[in-house]
């Protein structure tokens, strides 16, 4: 019997607020353990949380962003249950009426595209962090707390499960984090844990419609991860049924050091959490005019800047999907096209020579030492001829290190392009004489052997003879 893969993810995005959901405690990722704390997000007694706005704005263009109805009425629930990193042994959450619902978002697939729903987007607040002693809380000794990530604003994205491959659920992941870069809700710093999955992961026989029974892998803060923990899963719940066997409902953990999932705990029955309306909390009314303020003030999504570049740029999908997979890189090729820069050649240095000596240095976008202008004014110089793409490599090189415009750089080291054509065909003719081997490979129908010597031209040159002018008079010196 063959099975197919049903996938569904629970994206935890934390919020890049100054402060906490509930309290005044800053968010701040690092600081030592148990010093961003205080009474009401420690749940000492006699305590009320205040609502941080900023939150609500957040989770609003999250659920813009993404396609979903926004709920102009929404409360917080109280999610109750006991373990050591929830200090008031209730969660503050968002049950039966969250802020968002019904989204999508569209991922690209070796079929094509495939559209993923958004069964909700709610706002709470995130527990705190237990330090294991050991690699995974299965072969630890011991656990400490630290309670700093309490309390910090959370949105849980919960999909549909449409996904049916670990490369669909990385590609969803991938497109969630790029939405929340793009409309500057969460820095989604995986390594800091400020974007991590669920992952719920089933089988059935194909061409069946019921759902089968499903494990959950929790925290899963990569995409190499995410992959490999949903691949291994596959391959042991295919294992366990081609054997006989049944999927037990559970929870498990990723072992990334061993490369295989672990059970923690069984989950036999759907988990009650007893949710009740949170008391101390108002309900969050929002007006239609204030959430059209909202999408008002969204950016240019990724789906719509790509779509952009492919039709008013002409450049192709994959180089459009690459440019467009950060807002940082986006803005930075759309600063660079702003100086008149051909777009074609801005797309081809941006993810050439850029890309390569930011990953060099482990440099992001942000901090190369060659800002969009300067590149686009470089680019110009090779589009009028001034310099060749050859020069602009040197220059490129020099402009890494100077922070002179790349005409001052180009006049200073006397990288002129050579147009004359009489100084040109100077050089040829010396060529010419000096490799009598090429000349007569050529004439003798070797039309590959005019590279050599358009290579001698342009070393003797100092690369800087303009290549389409030595092409020229050597075919036609050459007959």
């Amino acid at each position: 019997m063959k099975y197919e893969t049903v996938i569904g993810l629970e994206i935890h995005c934390e919020l890049k607020t100054k402060t906490k959901i509930f309290c005044g405690c800053a968010t701040g990722f690092g600081a030592d353990q148990n010093t961003h704390v205080c009474p009401v997000c420690l749940g000492l007694p006699g305590v009320l949380p205040v609502l941080n706005r900023q939150v609500v704005n957040y989770a609003i263009k999250a659920g813009l962003a993404t396609n979903c109805e926004i709920n102009g009425y929404s409360k917080f629930d109280r999610k109750n249950y006991y373990y050591p990193d929830l200090p008031k042994n209730f969660q503050t959450s968002q049950f039966d009426l969250p802020i968002a619902e019904h989204g999508w978002v569209d991922i690209d697939t070796e079929a094509g595209k495939k559209r993923i729903r958004l069964t909700r987007i709610h706002m709470e607040e995130d527990a705190g962090k237990l330090v294991h002693s050991g690699t995974t809380i299965k072969d630890s000794s011991s656990s400490n707390v630290d309670y700093n990530r309490t309390g910090v604003p959370l949105l849980e994205i919960v999909s549909e499960p449409d996904m049916s491959s670990a490369e669909e659920a990385r590609a969803y992941m991938e497109k969630i984090k790029t939405i929340m870069e793009y409309i500057d809700v969460s820095n989604c710093r995986m390594e800091e844990g400020n974007l991590r999955a669920d992952i719920n992961v089933s089988l059935r026989p194909i061409g069946s419609d019921k759902l089968g029974t499903r494990t959950e892998m929790k925290n899963i803060n990569s995409f190499k991860a995410l992959e490999d923990a949903i691949n291994y899963e596959i391959e042991r719940q295919t294992e366990v049924l081609e054997d006989g066997g049944h999927i037990i409902q559970e929870t498990r953990t990723w072992d990334p050091e061993r490369g295989i999932t672990l059970s923690m705990r069984s989950k036999e029955e759907a988990h009650d959490y007893r949710y009740m309306p949170e008391p101390d909390l108002p309900p969050i009314v929002t007006s239609a005019e204030e959430i059209e303020a909202i999408r008002k003030g969204l950016p240019e999504l990724p789906d719509a800047r790509r779509a952009r570049l492919m039709d008013e740029a002409g450049l192709s999908a994959y180089d459009a999907g690459i440019i467009t997979s950060s807002r940082a890189m986006a803005e930075y090729y759309d600063a660079i096209t702003a100086t008149g820069a051909d777009s074609k050649l801005a797309a081809n240095w941006l993810m050439g020579d850029l890309a390569k000596n930011l990953n060099a240095e482990g440099k992001t976008i942000e901090e190369s030492p060659v800002d969009a202008k300067r590149l686009g004014e470089m680019i110009l110089l090779i589009s009028k001829g001034t310099i060749s793409s050859k020069i602009g490599k040197t220059v490129f090189k020099e402009m890494w290190t100077s922070p002179d415009a790349p005409e001052k750089i180009v006049k200073d080291k006397g990288l002129v392009q050579i147009t004359d054509t009489k100084e040109i065909e100077d050089i040829v003719d010396q060529v010419i004489a000096a490799n009598a081997k090429a000349v007569e490979d050529y004439k003798g129908g070797n039309k590959k052997a005019i590279g050599a010597l358009v290579g001698q031209v342009m070393k003797q040159s100092k690369g800087k003879a303009n290549p389409q002018m030595v092409n020229e008079l050597l075919a036609k010196k050459l007959g």
